[in-house]
């Protein structure tokens, strides 16, 4: 499935993805995985097990090729045994980085090295995705390709975390959506499920 997080700015979205993948550790509470307690866990540690987080800014490595930036993201046991099979699907899911594989990340577009960031993510064989404000500086267009790839990975069975400032295109997009407020969920629950109304009172408290 497709999952969103959505929110208010500095409610803890970010923070919660970070908790996730190990960037930060609860103070209290635990966060589990496949029925194992995770929380202690370190971020190497995690992507072992399948969870991958791809960071607000894309934070791609500018003076490497789209091949090297690709390659680097299978550096875990489990990855670099799967390798080519995961590099044929992040080209099979953005073309435009296989024909550009030889040129350096930073000539890339904002919406290319998106993609990047995206593929990158995908070869570490992922089984949980975590997309943090993917469509920040963005034109719509590019945002919409973006979507349908993340469609594709999820019909792959890739599960897809994701917070996004844009609640309307969230609901859209999710087949489950929470809403955060102070560091909270104040509302949880399938998008085919949602009123508008509650919706409104959980975001602005109105």
């Amino acid at each position: 499935p497709m999952v969103a997080i959505v929110g208010r700015q500095n409610v803890g979205k970010s923070t919660l993805l970070n908790a996730i993948s190990g960037l930060v550790h609860p103070a209290k509470g635990s966060i589990e995985f496949e029925g194992k307690n995770i929380s202690a866990l370190d971020p190497f540690q995690i992507v072992t097990i399948g969870i991958s987080q791809i960071p607000e800014g894309r934070r791609i490595f500018p003076n490497m090729t789209v091949l090297d930036n690709l390659i680097i993201g299978s550096y875990n046991r489990k990855a670099r045994s799967k390798r080519e099979q995961n590099l044929k699907m992040v080209y099979e899911l953005f073309p435009i980085l296989k024909e550009r594989k030889n040129q350096l990340a930073k000539t890339l577009s904002g919406g290319e090295q998106q993609m990047l960031a995206l593929g990158r993510g995908l070869m570490s064989d992922p089984k949980l995705l975590l997309l943090d404000e993917m469509s920040l500086g963005l034109a719509p267009i590019v945002l919409n390709d973006l979507y349908k790839a993340l469609r594709e990975i999820r019909e792959r069975g890739i599960t897809i975390l994701f917070v996004e400032q844009n609640v309307r295109r969230s609901l859209k997009e999710a087949d489950r959506a929470y809403i955060m407020k102070a560091g909270r969920i104040v509302l949880g629950r399938s998008v085919a499920e949602l009123q508008e109304d509650e919706i409104k009172k959980a975001y602005f408290g109105v």
